[in-house]
């Protein structure tokens, strides 16, 4: 598969508010890279992804994502941007009054898919592909830490990303589960999904290798 350029990003400040989180932040993502983000709590990860999908500001530098300049990028386009993005969050925000299908229905519904069939077709094959095909009926709370994980992965895939952004995806979770996460998103890059990953738990990066970047008092620095 040819590499494409997803993400370039040239000399930008991370900002919540008026504090700088990142200075100096400068780099890029292709198609298939695996990139983790690591560092502390409260050293940036999270404000980089948040930057990502357009939820911190850009306003000044370079910031292209999957074709949107985020420096210029206007307030309506901005679900456009986050429906080309898979994001996976650390405490999972399923809607805890509806089963894992209906939460899936949901997302496709929000995202202007009207056809029920269709619906329900893609719900299915986004549940085959996190190894959860016969858990459409369980409600959250049925469910243990690692399979709520699932479902939010195949929620991040409903509308066929190229970008998976995953905030601590293994955060809360034990270490035999998270090793299966791992394996899952690894398995997801196989396929030609690219992903970028913030943890602090450097043990998956030794056995799932990929592009290393540190957050690091208040530089970003890429460490492998």
């Amino acid at each position: 598969m040819e590499s494409e350029k997803l993400i370039s990003i040239q000399n930008i400040e991370i900002k919540q508010l008026e504090h700088i989180v990142l200075k100096h932040v400068t780099f890029n993502v292709e198609t298939g890279d695996f990139i983790y983000l690591i560092g502390k709590v409260g050293s940036g990860k999270s404000s980089l992804l948040k930057t990502i999908y357009a939820e911190l500001p850009v306003t000044e530098g370079v910031c292209t994502v999957l074709g949107y300049n985020l420096v210029k990028i206007r307030r309506k386009d901005i679900p456009l941007l986050r429906r080309k993005l898979g994001i996976v969050f650390q405490d999972f925000q399923l809607l805890h009054d509806r089963n894992v299908q209906e939460n899936l229905e949901f997302v496709l519904k929000a995202t202007k898919w009207k056809d029920k069939t269709k619906i329900n077709h893609r719900v299915n094959e986004v549940l085959a592909q996190v190894d959860m095909a016969n858990k459409g009926y369980k409600m959250p709370h049925e469910l243990s830490g690692g399979e709520q994980q699932r479902i939010v992965i195949a929620r991040a895939l409903l509308n066929s990303p190229k970008l998976i952004l995953a905030d601590e995806p293994t955060g809360n979770l034990d270490p035999e589960t998270s090793m299966s996460i791992m394996l899952l998103l690894h398995t997801l890059k196989e396929q030609g999904i690219t992903v970028i990953m913030a943890t602090h738990n450097l043990n998956v990066i030794d056995k799932f290798p990929g592009k290393v970047f540190k957050c690091e008092f208040g530089e970003f620095t890429q460490i492998a």
